[in-house]
């Protein structure tokens, strides 16, 4: 799931630094900060009330029908309205993120002189720029951990979905303290894997940051 948000948040965020200052950037920022601000819960509480209640066409909690625990199909199903909840309740965040450093990239001297030299600007966003603030974007996606776990148990708990999320909301609800340790703890070890993996990709994007790290030590 963050990977999907954080390629919707690329996306989006390129999007808004290719059209600087016209009315798509304008739109997107409009619209994603009033999308980011919607409460989870209650945003999952409209979508069941438009598509399961009135639409009728996506089922509003479990991971499954009754009986159809092997079909791919109806698990499928199920999962469209938790994991809407989860993008929209944090791509803005992210996206605004990338598109300010974007931004700021943006306006450095060498991109300034690739477009003197008449590179076209997709090329110039896409082959430079992109590729000078990944080290930046694979930080937030490490860092992001958390703030996405707990979207998720908000998700898991409106839709009644099982996973950690839910898990955790029972644990805590029922006082079984050592299973919500547990999973607070297991929490902690993603963040910290998360964090060690970031820096390795980050040294395999930037050279220079493995030099840096060398040159501090000595």
């Amino acid at each position: 799931m963050e990977s999907l948000v954080f390629i919707l948040a690329i996306l989006f965020a390129m999007l808004c630094a290719r059209f600087e200052d016209t009315w798509i950037d304008h739109v997107i920022c409009k619209v994603g900060t009033a999308v980011y601000y919607i409460p989870p819960f209650w945003l999952g509480v409209v979508l069941v009330l438009i598509f399961s209640v009135n639409l009728k066409i996506l089922p509003s909690s479990g991971a499954y029908d009754i009986g159809m625990a092997g079909d791919v199909g109806n698990r499928i199903l199920h999962m469209i309205l938790p994991l809407t909840v989860m993008i929209l309740s944090h791509l803005w965040y992210y996206a605004y993120m990338i598109r300010n450093k974007l931004l700021d990239e943006v306006r450095k001297d060498y991109v300034l002189l690739a477009r003197m030299k008449g590179i076209g600007k997709n090329k110039v966003l896409w082959k430079h720029c992109l590729r000078n603030v990944a080290p930046t974007i694979v930080s937030i996606m490490a860092i992001s951990i958390p703030h996405v776990l707990s979207g998720t148990y908000i998700a898991e708990s409106v839709f009644n979905y099982p996973g950690l999320g839910a898990l955790s909301v029972e644990s805590a609800k029922y006082h079984d303290y050592n299973l919500l340790m547990l999973l607070v703890l297991i929490t902690g070890v993603f963040v910290i894997l998360s964090s060690i993996i970031a820096q390795l990709i980050n040294e395999v994007i930037d050279p220079r940051m493995k030099s840096m790290e060398v040159s501090s030590w000595n």
